[in-house]
């Protein structure tokens, strides 16, 4: 994936694509790997980096849902239970069986939660990925050892899955690019092109890493994956647009594995505020979310309210036998959800569906909203055949329920910390073996050497510090101080890659200095 050739032939390319993607996210990702793995010329186009808003900053858990059961959404469920099973048959080295505790405090509520998440098993059929099963109290505090003993009746046991979003992210778009597909990052779209019966012909495009002159390109169709930024889109179509989004922010709030030692995530079911709380292990730490709130300023990069921090602190303070502090808080994001707006004043965002949502306008143009990254395979599936059936094309045949996703292995060890490259991690080392320099270490508690920025810039289209550091490693998002302090060497290595100068170095610091401190917890 070399985006300067691929930008140079992109300019020069007259012929019309059958679909452009705008997004690059969880559903543009998969929207333009629907498209071309069905036979069209597909052209995905993100405005900054893959996954940099919502599709980074997820719960990292690829799930059916289990608060959507309590709403009574068993249709949801059922949709995203067979999906995580896909998912974890496609993406091995990305996706992993986890176990998930629910401590119970009386026989009620023994009882509730085993019936419920045997129904949760039931939904999934052959794609459960274990059994639910009740636990005594002795074994509950064996899986959780932090957990606090008071008032413990035992807990109830069962199975999702957990993943590394921005990983996915970018080996999906590494898959498009295997099948034929193009996909560019930082190209924003300025303006959608019709011809003279109103239909949509095209668009005009801006490079905005290299500058130069608007990009005309020309195309059948085009797909609104855009997220939470969908209504910028509709509204650049038309104006006069009634707004699709209703923005919920989640955060999380990283801390060390010494909270919650082992593999088992703690779920806590019903908070003060009727939302539910994971405590999940990811790369030896723990990540504790999400808030659910209502949102209605949308940005790339939303920063986390101190009521949603202290709630967070406050509820894992109830569960765990050391309550965090901020002190011991190593990173921490927010994200913003895109959820179909409800026609009904009042909701809560939590009980908005996260059913996706397909909108045509009279030009063509194909929006898709809502969903999650669980289902994004089936969002994928349904917007490609919407976008079929409205413009009158022969309908074509999913070719991805069982499509291998780029680095795909069988061969995982999780104790590795460099699983999540799957099958390209070879390369990698055979890079270093031709070019043992780039053995040296950048951050010996990470793991993280200089080859990994090389190979993220040649073969995964990272083209700043943040994209290497928030995306490809996920340093950002486990450790904002240690971020902080390798960047300046990561900006060298990538300077001497992309052939930039000094100044380019020192604008790269500062920039990435003034994001990442947005993932620092100050003291109160």
């Amino acid at each position: 994936m070399n985006r300067e050739m691929l930008v140079t032939a992109l300019r020069k390319d007259l012929e019309p694509w059958d679909i452009v993607v705008i997004g690059g996210g969880a559903t543009g990702l998969g929207a333009a790997l629907e498209a071309v793995t069905r036979g069209y010329r597909t052209l995905l186009l993100e405005q900054v980096d893959f996954a940099k808003s919502t599709s980074s900053k997820s719960t990292k858990l690829v799930h059916g849902g289990v608060r959507y059961l309590a709403q009574g959404d068993v249709s949801l469920v059922r949709e995203a239970s067979v999906e995580r099973g896909l998912l974890a048959a496609n993406a091995p080295h990305l996706v992993r069986n986890l176990a998930f505790v629910i401590p119970t405090f009386n026989f009620w509520e023994n009882l509730k939660y085993t019936i419920g998440l045997k129904m949760y098993d039931w939904l999934a059929g052959r794609l459960s990925l274990g059994k639910s099963v009740h636990i005594s109290r002795s074994e509950t505090l064996k899986r959780l050892s932090t957990l606090k003993q008071d008032k413990l009746a035992g807990g109830v046991l069962y199975h999702d899955g957990q993943f590394d979003d921005s990983r996915l992210a970018i080996n999906l778009a590494q898959t498009i690019a295997d099948k034929g597909g193009t996909v560019l990052n930082y190209m924003r779209v300025t303006s959608l092109d019709k011809d003279s019966e109103g239909n949509i012909s095209g668009l005009t495009v801006k490079d905005t890493l290299d500058g130069g002159d608007d990009i005309h390109i020309n195309t059948r169709a085009v797909i609104n994956a855009t997220g939470v930024f969908a209504d910028d889109i509709l509204e650049m179509d038309n104006p006069q647009a009634p707004k699709s989004i209703a923005a919920s922010q989640g955060v999380h709030l990283v801390l060390d594995s010494e909270f919650l030692p082992g593999h088992n995530a703690l779920m806590i079911p019903a908070t003060s505020d009727g939302r539910v709380l994971f405590v999940v292990p990811w790369h030896n730490k723990v990540v504790v979310g999400t808030t659910d709130t209502p949102v209605n300023h949308i940005s790339l990069e939303p920063r986390a309210l101190e009521n949603e921090i202290a709630f967070i602190l406050s509820t894992a303070g109830q569960y765990l036998s050391r309550p965090p502090q901020r002190s011991d808080v190593r990173s921490v994001w927010a994200g913003l959800r895109p959820l179909a707006a409800a026609k009904a004043e009042g909701h809560k965002t939590k009980e908005i569906s996260r059913s996706h949502k397909i909108i045509v306008a009279k030009s063509g143009l194909i929006t898709i909203i809502g969903g999650k990254w669980t289902t994004y395979r089936r969002m994928a599936e349904d917007v490609v055949h919407k976008l079929e059936e409205v413009l009158r094309w022969k309908e074509t045949t999913t070719a991805t329920p069982h499509l291998k996703i780029h680095g795909a292995t069988d061969n995982v060890n999780w104790d590795d910390p460099w699983y999540f490259y799957g099958s390209d991690v070879l390369h990698i080392h055979q890079m270093v073996a031709r070019q043992p320099d780039l053995q040296e270490e950048l951050s010996r508690d990470y793991h993280i050497i200089k080859a990994q920025v090389v190979w993220a810039v040649r073969e995964e289209m990272a083209r700043n510090i943040e994209d290497f550091l928030a995306r490809r490693t996920r340093l950002l998002f486990l450790d904002a101080k240690e971020a902080l302090r390798i960047a300046p060497a990561v900006a060298r290595i990538m300077a001497t890659e992309l052939h930039k100068d000094e100044h380019w170095v020192a604008t790269q610091i500062s920039s990435f200095e003034a994001e990442a401190r947005g993932y620092l917890l100050a003291e109160a």
